[in-house]
């Protein structure tokens, strides 16, 4: 009981000693003020685009509690997200030859200017799926796998926004 009275004591002191901060509050730093978002759209696959910028305002919402404007003039940052590509990639067979496991590959652009300074990268996410007892992905499997490949992508941009930040930090001390 004692040991773990002491641990559960020291480890958050651990993290607030050495100076711990999560990647989102580098990303915060990055993302200042209010945000625009602009969807970039896609007209191959334009259903699946706008699923990127709902993810994207849920994450500045209730990830970075940043604000979001819907008018370009009113933002600090505009954010551009761009759905790039999309692929379907073959993992499993069975006996008879069929696929039967499947990996969404999705890859988003992500362009931000802020204070006239202009930063892009790119984030990618996957997810595997099975089609069950069909031959064929329906295209409810082939939307949901693209949803969640997209939403992984997303989380990424968050760690990416933290590492540019440490970038610019680098930069100016040097």
């Amino acid at each position: 009981m004692k040991k773990s009275l002491v641990l559960l004591l020291i480890v958050p002191f651990l993290f607030v000693a050495c100076g711990y901060k999560p990647s989102s509050y580098y990303a915060k730093q990055q993302l200042k003020g209010s945000i625009f978002v602009n969807l970039i759209i896609n007209l191959q696959d334009p259903r699946n685009a706008v699923i990127i910028k709902d993810k994207m305002h849920e994450i500045i919402v209730h990830r970075l509690d940043s604000n979001i404007v819907f008018d370009r003039k009113l933002a600090d940052t505009v954010l551009d997200l761009k759905l790039a590509s999309v692929r379907m990639q073959e993992l499993q067979y069975d006996e008879s030859g069929y696929n039967k496991l499947y990996r969404a590959i999705v890859k988003i652009e992500v362009k931000y200017k802020k204070d006239n300074q202009t930063k892009s990268f790119d984030v990618s996410g996957d997810y595997e799926f099975s089609i069950g007892d069909g031959s064929t992905i329906t295209d409810t499997k082939r939307f949901e796998a693209i949803k969640s490949a997209a939403s992984k992508a997303l989380e990424e941009v968050i760690s990416k926004l933290a590492v540019q930040s440490f970038n610019k930090k680098e930069v100016n001390e040097n």
